[in-house]
């Protein structure tokens, strides 16, 4: 049976910013509210491609567990833990590769276009190619009913499903096909008008304090178009209104394009809305990240609770997998 459950996870690779908030970290915080939730820190994901030097990885995890509760997860309402400290994900990761057609890896789509894209990281080892399994393993253990996923992650949640019914038909109706939950789209462009991402250096990091915040508010990218502060502007093509879609009240919102394109409101005057908008909306998360920061033994009080309950559900499943392929030994 599936249970109104849903799991997610994030790999640590550094700060969060704006970007993921929105992207993710909103829709999480609604969930846990709805159903009975599991997210956890893909930190074995994050080897896929850090490999090489994954020493950073350990630091990365306690700051990704502070961002998430800073921007209003609670260890309470769901269970935060950490991937590699559940070793099950592993076991059934190794049990699911046996059944796992090579060429359903091989024509992944984002496995090619990260190939192509990504130029300075080997990116030619098992560990990249078979990381939908890994994915699914991650997944199916929890047996939930949904995944929240963007519209371009279908394809990986697909594959998941692909690899569940493979595994029932093999041995019998027993893993659940997840079913997918998507995340409405939010936009927010980097800095400069492409995607926000730390190794562009075009972003607002959730813990970023304002005072650093303020110079790269000043230098955004806004309508290229507008070139005099007479000149009216069009709010669909600037960079900076994106941000006031998500942040600044509906109210305001009116006004500002209502100012933007009769002129009447300058470039420079709305971003110093936006900054009030930016600080309102960060002020609880600095807040909250300071306390952590305070305590820092909780992040691992809340890993290690949450740990323990993902082993249970995670243990809970393998027993009736290894039951299914006489591995019940």
């Amino acid at each position: 049976m599936s249970n109104n459950r849903t799991v997610s996870g994030m790999r640590p690779t550094g700060a969060l910013h704006l970007g993921h908030y929105f992207g993710v970290l909103k829709n999480w915080v609604e969930m846990q509210h709805e159903m009975e939730a599991f997210f956890f820190v893909a930190d074995w994901h994050a080897l896929t491609s850090d490999f090489a030097d994954p020493t950073r990885i350990k630091g990365f995890v306690p700051e990704l567990v502070m961002d998430w509760v800073a921007s209003g997860l609670d260890p309470q309402k769901c269970t935060i833990f950490q991937q590699s400290q559940v070793k099950q994900h592993a076991e059934l990761h190794l049990l699911l590769s046996m059944i796992t057609p090579l060429g359903w890896l091989e024509r992944c789509p984002t496995y090619k276009e990260q190939q192509q894209q990504i130029t300075n990281k080997d990116l030619g080892n098992y560990g990249f190619l078979g990381y939908p399994v890994l994915m699914a393993s991650d997944i199916l253990i929890y047996r939930p009913q949904w995944v929240p996923v963007g519209q371009d992650q279908l394809p990986h949640l697909e594959m998941t499903r692909e690899i569940c019914r493979r595994f029932n038909h093999f041995y019998g109706e027993y893993l659940v096909e997840p079913q997918a939950r998507l995340t409405p789209a939010a936009k927010c462009p980097g800095l400069d008008g492409r995607k926000m991402s730390k190794s562009y250096g075009n972003a607002i990091h959730l813990g970023e304090p304002m005072e650093d915040i303020i110079p790269k508010v000043r230098g955004m990218k806004t309508d290229e178009n507008r070139l005099r502060r007479n000149d009216p502007g069009n709010p669909e093509v600037c960079n900076l209104f994106p941000y006031h879609v998500l942040m600044t009240a509906e109210d305001r919102q009116a006004e500002i394009r209502q100012g933007c394109t009769s002129a009447g409101l300058g470039c420079v005057d709305c971003k110093k809305i936006l900054l009030e908008s930016l600080e309102r909306f960060l002020t609880p998360i600095h807040e909250r990240r300071r306390e952590l920061e305070s305590r820092p033994d909780t992040v691992w009080d809340i890993l290690r609770d949450g740990n323990a309950r993902a082993r249970e559900e995670a243990e809970r499943t393998m027993e009736g997998v290894r039951q299914r392929l006489s591995f019940d030994f």
